[in-house]
Parts: structure tokens; sequence; C-alpha cells
């Protein structure tokens, strides 16, 4: 059945193979943009021009909407990205619930996911620098925010540890799921096109089967 989802980062790696998987189901998308002329000839799509970092501006877009999905980053380049993060996620969260939405998906990230018992992939030491302002905040965010939320059903979508940077353009509809160990496959990699994470995240919105919990998806 064709639910009215909300998607905030509609435009960058993630959010748009989201928006492509959603349309393609026929879901109706109200997309928070920067600008409104990226998504123009999207058809079943209205593009609004809006901050989703402001509660009551969320709220009223999310109003009335069966979820809020969101991909939203500061920027890989933005200087504050760790601090963004952490000061601006809370605030989705909280516009989401004074819309009363029921679902609030979240884009996660994959550091926080465990790599042998007790080791996080953040801890390993192998991810470049210039990725760790963005992955460490929204692992904290996910660890210190997100685990204590009750007000709203949530759930946080980490991927593989490569996200589409192997082989993009494929979607195959296939995928495994987790919890918070990462998975790997019998080569020893963990992977997952952005293409069939995007599947994997429009099924759990049309499913609903996890909550208030993380969840990981590779091959």
């Amino acid at each position: 059945m064709a639910k009215n989802v909300l998607l905030i980062g509609a435009t960058g790696f993630v959010g748009s193979a989201i928006l492509n998987e959603l349309v393609s189901r026929g879901h109706k998308v109200t997309a928070i943009v920067r600008d409104a002329k990226n998504l123009a000839d999207k058809q079943g799509v209205k593009a609004v021009v809006a901050d989703a970092t402001n509660p009551a501006e969320l709220a009223r877009l999310a109003k009335g909407k069966d979820a809020v999905i969101s991909a939203y980053n500061p920027g890989w380049k933005n200087p504050r990205q760790y601090e963004e993060t952490l000061e601006n996620y809370p605030k989705i969260v909280e516009g989401a619930k004074q819309a009363g939405v029921r679902r609030l998906l979240i884009v996660g990230g994959a550091g926080t996911l465990f790599v042998k018992p007790g080791v996080r992939l953040i801890d390993t030491g192998t991810l470049p620098e210039a990725w760790l302002p963005g992955v460490k905040s929204l692992g904290e965010f996910y660890l210190n925010t997100l685990m204590k939320e009750q007000d709203i059903d949530w759930v946080f979508f980490s991927p593989a540890g490569n996200l589409g940077n192997m082989t993009t353009g494929i979607r195959t509809g296939k995928y495994r799921l987790g919890k918070d160990d990462m998975l790997f496959d019998e080569k020893g990699e963990s992977f997952i096109s952005v293409e069939d994470y995007a599947v994997a995240m429009v099924d759990e919105q049309e499913q609903e089967n996890h909550h208030k919990e993380r969840f990981t998806a590779a091959y």
C-alpha cells in the first residue's frame, strides 16, 4: 500500500537512492531540499525548500505523514560536520515527535557496528581520518541520544562497512539483515550497493520489522 513519506536529504548520495526506490514503488514523497530545482521533474515528489533542523518547520511538514526518513548529513566537507550532526539530529527527532509521526527511519553509519566482540569499527583505527567527524558524531548521536528515545518508533539503519563504493549502480533486491554486528560475505568483505541499501530501507518502511533499535544490511 502506498504511503506518504517525508524525506530529508533527498538529493544526497544515499537520499537520492532512497527517493528513487520510494518513487518506483508508488509512494508519495515530500522531499525537504535546499534547492527545489534539483527535483523539479520527479513524478510523485513534492520538493519543499525548508530547514529540516528547525523542529517547528519539520513538524509542520511532517504532520499527517506515515513516516519520516532522514538521510540528513551536514556535508562531508563541512568543517563543522561533527558539531552540526550532534546539534541538529536531536532537532530532527524533536520535529518528528512534535508532528505526531509514528515512524522515524534514520540512515545510520557503520562506525558503531561490532567487527568482533567488544570492538566497534570506529575503534579499529582503519577508517580514513577525513571520515571520522561524520562517523563519530553519528555514532555518538545513536549511542547517547537515540537509544534513550522512547516517544517515537525509530530505527537506525547502519549500512555495511562499504556502501556503494566498489560497484555502484547495481540493484539486485537481495540483502542479508543483521543487528549490531557487521555482516561479512564469504570473502570477508562487508558491502552493499547504495541501491540495495535503499531497497532495504524502503522494505523496512513498508514492513515495519524493527522498532526502537538499530539494524544493518549487507550481501
